[in-house]
């Protein structure tokens, strides 16, 4: 459902957006504790244009996970983010993901302070997308996949509810070893704009991951 309605998102006409090049970087680094529980710590560095009014950021998270069946998985999350020119936020996190064959899942419920918001938002992330192998030993994959940004609260009085982002890839990882992986993707984030254009960004993010 998360993808179709992507899907005629991006397809259907819309009016002029402001669209800009930007560039993501998001290293992170795994620990198992036992054969079903990790602690991961996730960063990114997005980098953007100012002189389009946009600014960098950067975050860092926790996560703890939990394996509770051969395909589903259980996270919870605390991170810090920190913006260019103000409007810094913490955020608390929890999500599911499941595997059904090559389809991925992943739903995420968001708590969001934002610095001298007065209020706390509240936003669900459904995932929908695809993930195959490339090669026989296992070491090359693919994949792409869509997420919705569904607004529960706004950080802010007035603040948009409802449907106020989409945000779709496309890629490949490689495991340069057992527990090392590169990947590179396309990404598009669309940002819906009540009376005035959407705002567009699209970045080429590169993914380092490290597993102990």
């Amino acid at each position: 459902m998360a993808a179709a309605t992507a899907c005629a998102l991006v397809a259907s006409p819309a009016t002029a957006a402001n669209e800009a090049f930007e560039l993501w970087l998001n290293p992170s680094t795994a620990i198992g504790i036992d054969d079903d529980t990790a602690v991961e710590i996730e960063t990114a560095q997005r980098f953007r244009s100012s002189s389009d009014g946009r600014v960098d950021t950067y975050f860092a998270r926790l996560w703890l996970s939990q394996t509770v069946t051969p395909s589903a998985t259980l996270a919870v999350a605390i991170e810090r983010r920190e913006n260019d020119g103000g409007n810094d936020e913490t955020r608390a996190m929890q999500q599911m993901s499941t595997r059904h064959g090559i389809l991925r899942t992943r739903l995420r419920l968001e708590q969001r302070f934002v610095d001298n918001a007065g209020r706390v938002g509240l936003r669900l992330r459904p995932r929908l997308g695809i993930g195959v192998p490339l090669d026989e030993a296992g070491r090359w994959s693919g994949k792409a996949d869509a997420e919705l940004f569904l607004t529960l609260a706004s950080t802010r009085p007035g603040g948009s509810d409802g449907l106020t982002g989409l945000r779709t890839q496309i890629g490949v990882s490689h495991a340069i070893s057992d527990r090392f992986q590169l990947g590179l993707a396309y990404l598009r984030q669309q940002d819906f704009e009540d009376g005035g254009p959407d705002e567009i960004a699209h970045a080429p993010l590169l993914i380092i991951e490290a597993a102990f």
